[in-house]
């Protein structure tokens, strides 16, 4: 886990650091000219200084995107959205996601009533699951696949609400019946070509959703072929184009 190798990095340092300090210590251990030292990453130094880990970052971060305070602005949570997108571009940081219980959240955010928040979810998550497999399958099992696969087909998804939140409103349960902005598309089709590519899982799942949606998907495809899942990505992209 990235957390521990930078507390590991962190005593490793402080010990080597330190031993010069006890004359006993200096004395028993062997002279090595020009040893080489632990180098802290930035994450350690972090540790060293009380700054935040990424891990309290990533959770301050959805917070504050789906804070209900009225003093939050847009603007604010879409700085908050970018800061969260670059985290969850190292693999490590994107698994976190999912121990940190982010991706609930980050999946209802698809279907928020600001479509500048749903292009930032939908960013995020075709971040998150590039060249990831734990994160793709993650998606797979949260159902996160399919409502790509509506997103990108141009359909709104209605804002969800968490058990004891309350009935739905009649403007949310509408919402599915509204298309989706193009920009929005655009960005859950990159995230469902980063979700599939390699995972076939992901692909079977897409392929299935696609099918049902009366979209012409051969059988069989592999997640492997590039080519194969560049036809169906690219036919995507051109009907959200055409829209």
């Amino acid at each position: 886990m990235a957390g521990e190798k930078s507390l590991n990095e962190l005593l490793k340092w402080s010990i080597e650091n330190s031993t010069e300090a006890d004359p006993s210590a200096a004395a028993a251990a062997p002279v090595v000219p020009n040893a080489p030292r632990t180098a802290l990453n930035a994450e350690a130094l972090a540790a060293l200084m009380g700054a935040p880990s990424d891990a309290e970052l990533m959770q301050a971060a959805v917070e504050h995107i789906t804070s209900s305070d009225p003093e939050i602005t847009l603007e604010s949570k879409l700085t908050a959205f970018d800061n969260l997108e670059q985290l969850v571009e190292s693999l490590d940081n994107a698994n976190l996601l999912a121990k940190l219980g982010l991706w609930t959240p980050l999946l209802e955010l698809l279907g928020h009533d600001d479509d500048q928040i749903r292009r930032m979810a939908a960013w995020c998550v075709g971040t998150a699951v590039q060249n990831n497999e734990p994160s793709q399958e993650r998606l797979v099992a949260l159902g996160g696949v399919e409502k790509l696969v509506r997103m990108a087909l141009g359909d709104r998804l209605p804002m969800e609400k968490r058990a004891g939140a309350g009935e739905e409103t009649t403007e949310e349960s509408a919402a599915a019946d509204r298309e989706e902005t193009k920009d929005v598309r655009r960005k859950a089709i990159y995230a469902l070509s980063s979700a599939v590519r390699n995972y076939q899982p992901a692909l079977d799942v897409a392929a299935k959703e696609l099918r049902k949606r009366g979209e012409q998907v051969p059988e069989g495809i592999d997640a492997t072929d590039m080519d194969a899942v560049d036809g169906i990505i690219n036919g995507l992209k051109q009907k959200a184009l055409n829209a």
